[in-house]
């Protein structure tokens, strides 16, 4: 079964997620300095079949897209080239750093454990991606 990759793009650290085999749940996977995260996913894809990337997308509050966008645009050119057979989608990403240190709060983690910063980043985008896993169940249960 094919499993969907979600990524929260940062200019030094790159937050990873997986589906499971069926696409209901996502799972943090790991976090990776920035030049890294082509390799690590070449890799990845020689062991797992994958059939959808899913990115987290920086905008404003009035939906134009942030200064982080650009960073952002340079990585997605990349992963397109790398993987031109694997389709990508744009996920909105506002609030998801709050989101996983307030899951990461109540999942009891120590103080110290949330200052390492790549814990943020995985989990980040465990919620981008299980946000498009849900909006797509949703899609699927409304016959459209």
């Amino acid at each position: 079964m094919e499993r969907i990759v979600g990524i929260d793009y940062g200019r030094k650290r790159v937050g990873i997620a997986v589906s499971d085999p069926l696409g209901i749940f996502a799972s943090a996977l790991d976090t990776l300095p920035s030049g890294s995260v082509l390799s690590f996913l070449k890799s990845y894809i020689e062991r797992e079949r994958i059939s959808r990337f899913v990115v987290g997308y920086p905008v404003n509050l009035d939906n134009k897209p942030s200064e982080a966008a650009k960073d952002v645009d340079h990585f997605l050119n990349m992963l397109r080239k790398q993987f031109p057979e694997i389709p990508v989608t744009l996920e909105d990403e506002r609030f998801t750093s709050k989101m996983a240190m307030r899951t990461l709060i109540e999942g009891g983690m120590k103080k110290s454990d949330r200052r390492v910063k790549g814990n943020v980043d995985k989990v980040s985008a465990a919620i981008i991606l299980q946000s498009y896993l849900d909006s797509r169940a949703r899609l699927d249960n409304n016959g459209n």
